[in-house]
């Protein structure tokens, strides 16, 4: 069957959300609940940047005869799960040879009982082509709420690791061979990336919902603690499961270093903005936390040559975001930009932060604020700044670099948020 350019995982979801109710109103044949899916675990995918960037990947060049096994925790459960594979920005076709998805116990080792092989259209292995996902077919898994997931995935030939998620915060897993069904093993070496791996995916509940956090690093979670799942979207997961009530995903897809008007670190939040949030199953609301790249990076050693933006035009593209977003029928949280005040001083990267570069981030905060145009504002700013120094961050919510907030940082953010204003009246 073809499907339109526009065709989406969200008019999937709704497809068969629509086919389960003719089911069950006798007007067609088999569907049923477990043919809708709901996203409770993402990561947005990155291409590896150029060597003249300053910043190091630390990842390996590329995989060859070797599993990885990467941890994810889930924000909502399910009894089913699927797993999205990506070979977004690989030049040529990627082969899975094998892969599986269990319940993480510690380290690289798996809880006993919950391995699970993962198989595509009824085949173990799948070749994907270049610029495309893989969905698995699902698999019966029980997944709590917050629960931790393993997912394995074997390559038997040589794979460039050109599609990944470099500021993962979760330690995954490299070892030789064939260990995807393994219970545990001893790694040859961890990484603190994504590789090949963007979405995890349940069986929807009538009433789920998802959020979409979408942002840059402080989005991310530099400054959290690694394998600790104390960003502010890990937070905010936690509170909404608290809550109780219907099922609300969590959705992070910031990339730390992204941007609103550049490539670098990840394309532009206007170019992935379709794959990360319009696309996701069941979404609803979507909070935009990015720019401060936009005016941080020109002049310091991360971008020496590119040319200050002034806060009309990251505004502008704000606007195209809030245009989007409801002509898709969701709702946009504008979120402030936090204090960056001195932020890598003493570093290569002196020059992030200026008086000049200041009052470009109060003219969009003050937009945010104050426009309207978003369906609710997340202060993010107020909740962190330093009352004696408001362009700097408190200290006690500091990682260190005056940019970054740390653990109880993110945690104080997560616990601002108005649950009644992020979800609406949906």
């Amino acid at each position: 069957m073809a499907f339109p350019r526009s065709f989406s995982l969200r008019a999937l979801s709704r497809t068969a959300g629509a086919v389960a109710l003719a089911a069950a109103l006798g007007f067609g044949a088999a569907a049923s609940q477990a043919d809708d899916w709901i996203g409770t675990w993402t990561a947005s995918v990155q291409p590896v940047w150029e060597p003249d960037f300053p910043v190091p990947t630390n990842i390996p060049r590329n995989l060859w005869s070797q599993t990885i096994r990467q941890t994810v925790r889930a924000s909502i459960g399910g009894k089913q799960v699927r797993v999205v594979f990506t070979n977004e920005y690989g030049s040529q076709p990627l082969l899975i040879g094998a892969a599986h998805v269990a319940l993480a116990d510690k380290g690289a080792a798996i809880v006993a009982g919950s391995d699970r092989k993962l198989t595509f259209g009824g085949k173990d292995s799948i070749e994907i082509p270049p610029g495309a996902p893989a969905i698995s077919d699902p698999v019966a898994l029980d997944v709590a709420p917050l629960a931790k997931l393993s997912v394995s995935l074997f390559v038997p030939r040589t794979e460039p690791t050109s599609s990944m998620h470099w500021d993962g915060h979760d330690t995954a897993y490299i070892v030789s061979g064939d260990q995807t069904a393994a219970a545990d093993f001893k790694p040859d070496s961890t990484i603190v990336s994504r590789i090949f791996l963007s979405g995890v995916m349940v069986d929807a509940a009538p009433d789920a919902r998802a959020i979409v956090t979408f942002g840059d690093s402080i989005t991310d979670g530099d400054g959290s603690t690694v394998d600790g799942f104390d960003r502010w979207p890990d937070n905010l997961a936690a509170r909404l499961v608290k809550a109780g009530g219907p099922s609300v995903a969590v959705l992070n897809q910031g990339i730390s270093g992204a941007m609103i008007l550049k490539d670098r670190m990840g394309v532009n939040a206007l170019a992935r903005f379709d794959r990360d949030v319009l696309n996701q199953p069941h979404v609803t609301t979507v909070t935009l936390m990015m720019g401060i790249n936009d005016i941080g990076w020109p002049g310091c050693g991360l971008a020496p040559n590119d040319k200050e933006p002034t806060a009309e035009e990251i505004i502008a593209g704000y606007q195209q975001l809030v245009t989007r977003a409801h002509l898709h029928g969701l709702r946009i949280i504008g979120v402030t930009l936090t204090p960056f005040g001195d932020s890598f001083a003493g570093t290569p990267f002196e020059g992030y932060y200026s008086e000049q570069k200041e009052k470009i981030r109060s003219a969009v905060n003050d937009w945010i604020r104050t426009s309207g145009e978003f369906d609710g504002v997340i202060d993010f700013d107020k909740v962190v700044r330093d009352p004696a120094k408001p362009t700097h961050i408190q200290a006690q919510y500091d990682k260190g670099d005056h940019l970054h907030p740390n653990p109880a940082g993110y945690k104080a953010m997560a616990e601002a948020i108005d649950l009644k204003q992020l979800l609406g009246n949906q």
